[in-house]
């Protein structure tokens, strides 16, 4: 029997996004989790069709449901539980390299916060 819906916290745990159940539905009221846009909250309920967007590690994954699942299973079978869609990461070169203070070393000074504002383009 195929399921209809199902909650997006529990699918994306399903599908291998999250490693724990609690983690999804963490993810989800924070903020991380977007169902056909909107934010989502862990007992939305998903269908077929729709569009899945989670944050993670500062990058979007944009995952469109083929197919509702509520247990777990193995990565293989997951991969065939949604298509993504999302966009190739941006080359190395773009991601703007954040300087690193050493551990300890204080707050920044005015020029070295001026200077990491000019790296970072605001």
């Amino acid at each position: 029997m195929e399921l209809l819906s199902a909650r997006v916290d529990s699918w994306t745990w399903a599908v291998r996004m999250y490693k724990t159940r609690s983690q999804a539905t963490a993810a989800c009221r924070a903020g991380h989790v977007r169902v056909n846009g909107e934010r989502a909250k862990s007992a939305q309920s998903i269908k077929p069709g729709d569009e899945v967007r989670i944050r993670a590690n500062g990058f979007d994954r944009v995952l469109v449901v083929s197919r509702i699942i509520v247990k777990r299973v193995g990565p293989s079978a997951a991969a065939e539980c949604f298509v993504d869609n999302t966009p190739p990461p941006p080359p190395r070169e773009e991601v703007a390299l954040v300087p690193m203070r050493d551990r300890g070393a204080g707050r920044p000074t005015k020029r070295e916060r001026r200077e990491i504002e000019e790296l970072r383009g605001h």
